[in-house]
């Protein structure tokens, strides 16, 4: 059963910012989150970090203005997830409205794989019109062998990523990515289509420069893109550090003032959200699965194509093909889980897994999962991957056939466990093993040989017990503390729902003591409750005074509660037949002494 902590927050920023006006609640809220000084929340555009910081970008930006000068024919070469499709949406429609002309050229998962392959860059070259110019977006960094390969060909090629570099750059004309050695810009937690965004903001600064808008009504409006940064940045899980909540801060108003673009619309319409309040949750969990699902069971060209239309009802159109293809990537993400748990004999998530657990490594207390079947679909390990690191706790990584004789895989971590640096020590230890691998600290994706699944299976449970404890493995709930009863108020709820929150800077969520009043299923798969608060602490022996009843929800959940519960819930406003009033959304409960 996980265990319940409290955030601790410096105590010298709380007094700091409740002496500027704060809530004393924001005020731990924020501290906790490394918020020392209001200005930190400050979401104007004025306030991000220049684009002049970013190493290259000056450089890039001359490069591509002395190609649209010369009529070359420029070539975005796209991830195939939803901050590669964003970025590509940013980059196509910049570009043409600074006068270039720019085609895009997603690569399909299934035929060529993740980058700039040799293969793609003969694709692009084999094309009716074959660029000059390459252009990657989130992607290219690691690009060795296709950068090498557009040279031979006559193509120049410009790297725009974010992924962490390997021992290698490769010979790009030039390369922009906040984590290449020798960058000096404070965030390097910019998604791809943040750098891409920055980019164009360089770019259209150097055709301001030579004159290049002299003749038109007005300089194409870069803002209008903000939506687009939005949803990449919110989707990649990037950490939402000062600059990029100020990005999705600024794309959020866009949104909900519905100056976005038409394929967002229509994306928020068939998830069924009241485009008016969207918040970063909606982007991450309603909009990006859809635009995923794309590029992982047919071709992002369609994420593409609804991102860049002005055309309304072909991006009503082509949502409602994005929507159906969800639909089918549930199902299949759904057998897919019901099997491999099928592998798996029931697992605590507070210990080690003992050895009898099928499927896992034969050490005598499993770190990690490594998992494979012959069945499963390349486009959706990545999702089974991350669904089974939240149910035990440990590093996971799922693979499915690839090409012939290999297999590939998609890798989900936890906390302390550095997922990219643990496949780079694993590549050194076992020279051979991993045929191409690259990601982040939480998220990465690699080749093997099929034949090799067991070896990396071994090598991946031998790094993860070397770089892990069993104090890792322990999986904890933090929250930020309780709340006084005049606190639990309509007003504060509405202040903290104004907040971007996200990854790096979680949602608050609260705990308290609750007796279940009332409790009833709705919508046939939830819980609709009444809680009355006794405690202000988890472990007090006798209940407190009586509270008035809190209306409360409890998702994907029918079974009856106890009477008595330890809940984790945050505050939310629920507006119904033009009222508003306060709803705690409970995301943890447990019996008292269970948690």
């Amino acid at each position: 059963m996980p265990s319940i902590i409290v955030r601790r927050y410096p105590a010298q920023a709380f007094d700091a910012l409740v002496r500027h006006g704060l809530h004393p609640v924001l005020a731990r809220v924020y501290a906790a989150r490394g918020i020392d000084a209001p200005h930190q929340l400050d979401a104007k555009l004025s306030q991000l970090i220049p684009f002049e910081r970013l190493k290259n970008v000056n450089v890039m930006a001359a490069k591509l203005a002395d190609a649209i000068r010369a009529d070359r024919r420029l070539l975005i070469v796209a991830d195939y997830d939803s901050d590669g499709a964003t970025a590509c949406a940013v980059g196509m429609r910049a570009l043409r409205a600074f006068g270039a002309t720019v085609g895009y050229l997603v690569p399909n998962r299934f035929e060529y794989g993740y980058g700039l392959t040799p293969e793609i860059v003969r694709l692009a070259a084999a094309m009716p019109l074959p660029p000059d110019i390459i252009l990657t977006v989130d992607n290219g960094i690691a690009s060795v062998e296709g950068v090498e390969e557009a040279g031979r060909l006559g193509m120049q090629v410009f790297v725009t990523d974010h992924h962490l570099p390997g021992d290698r750059l490769p010979p790009a004309a030039a390369i922009v990515n906040p984590n290449q050695p020798g960058c000096g810009f404070p965030s390097k937690h910019l998604a791809g289509v943040g750098v891409m965004f920055y980019l164009m903001l360089a770019l259209r600064a150097e055709l301001r420069a030579r004159g290049r808008f002299t003749a038109l009504p007005r300089e194409p409006n870069l803002a209008a893109l903000l939506d687009l940064v939005t949803l990449g940045t919110v989707a990649d899980m990037v950490k939402l550090d000062d600059n990029n909540r100020i990005l999705v801060h600024q794309g959020l108003q866009r949104i909900r003032r519905k100056l976005g673009c038409a394929g967002i619309h229509a994306l928020l319409q068939v998830a069924r959200r009241d485009f008016r309040r969207t918040s970063a949750y909606d982007l991450g969990f309603a909009v990006a699965p859809r635009l995923n699902a794309a590029g992982r069971l047919d071709d992002m060209s369609l994420g593409i194509e609804c991102l860049i239309t002005d055309d309304v009802s072909r991006a009503a159109q082509l949502a409602s093909q994005l929507d159906a293809l969800n639909r089918q990537r549930r199902e299949i993400e759904a057998d897919m889980r019901d099997h491999a748990l099928s592998m798996l004999t029931a697992l605590p998530v507070a210990e080690p897994m003992p050895e009898r657990a099928a499927g896992v490594a034969n050490a005598p207390a499993a770190y990690s999962l490594s998992l494979f079947d012959p069945g499963w679909h390349q486009g959706v390990i990545g999702i089974l991957a991350s669904r089974m690191k939240e149910r035990f706790h440990r590093p996971v990584v799922v693979f499915a056939p690839g090409n012939e004789g290999e297999i590939k895989g998609s890798g989900r971590s936890i906390a302390g466990f550095h997922l990219r640096d643990a496949l780079d020590r694993v590549s050194k230890r076992h020279p051979g093993l991993l045929l191409k691998f690259g990601g982040h600290a939480a998220a990465a994706g690699l080749t093997l040989r099929a034949d090799d699944f067991e070896a990396f299976r071994h090598a991946f449970e031998e790094t993860a017990q070397a770089l892990l404890t069993p104090a890792d493995l322990a999986q904890c709930i933090e929250t930020d503390g309780t709340l006084e009863a005049s606190e639990l108020d309509p007003e504060l709820a509405r202040r903290l729902t104004e907040q971007v929150w996200g990854q790096g800077f979680a949602q608050p969520t609260f705990w308290s003591r609750f007796r279940v009043a009332t409790q009833r299923v709705v919508g046939e798969k939830h819980l609709k409750l009444k809680l009355e608060r006794l405690e202000t602490r988890i472990g007090a022996q006798s209940p407190g005074m009586p509270e008035r009843l809190h209306e409360a929800v409890l998702f994907s959940c029918t079974a009856p509660l106890p009477e008595i519960i330890d809940a984790v819930y945050r505050m939310e406003i629920n507006e119904f037949n033009g009222n508003a009033g306060l709803q705690l959304i409970l995301d943890h409960w447990c019996a008292p002494g269970d948690g």
